[in-house]
């Protein structure tokens, strides 16, 4: 039974994974050049097990290259990934002006932050067992997608 027990929570971590950005961190080195969902999963899983892949994106290291701004945000996430999503779905607060202040988002571009965030919310956060490392790459996608705010995630 305990055999059972392991091998379906390998599972379910791994297909819960399976739609991560393994695109640094171990994971990614281990199973670079490799395509397919096997590897996919695989190195989602290797970053996940050992916690790296937000680690690169805070330090810049693994394969990660991120800005110090974003760092700044992938390291508060961390910490506080359930007060900013509260924030967030309201479009505002103080957990939503912390991250607007980490990234640097000058005064008058806060607003289309907050609105950005609050219209994206279910894209950042789509379900509740969402890591801080895949809010922040999601939010990072975002700010590049929006023409006033890409010039604060540019690496």
């Amino acid at each position: 039974i305990m055999k059972k027990l392991i091998a379906g929570a390998i599972l379910l971590g791994a297909s819960s994974m399976a739609f991560a950005q393994p695109g640094c961190g171990v994971g990614a080195m281990i199973w670079k050049g490799q395509s397919g969902i096997a590897p996919h999963v695989l190195a989602a899983t290797t970053n996940a097990t050992f916690g790296n892949q937000t680690f690169g994106m805070t330090t810049g290291t693994l394969g990660c290259s991120t800005n110090q701004s974003v760092q700044s945000m992938a390291m508060y996430m961390e910490s506080n990934i359930d007060k900013v999503a509260r924030d967030m779905s309201r479009g505002s607060g103080e957990n939503l002006d912390t991250l607007a202040v980490l990234l640097g988002v000058e005064e008058a571009d806060r607003d289309t932050f907050r609105k950005v965030l609050q219209e994206n919310f279910a894209a950042i956060f789509p379900n509740s067992d969402t890591t801080s490392g895949e809010a922040v790459d999601s939010i990072v996608s975002l700010l590049e997608q929006d023409e006033s705010l890409s010039k604060y995630v540019a690496a």
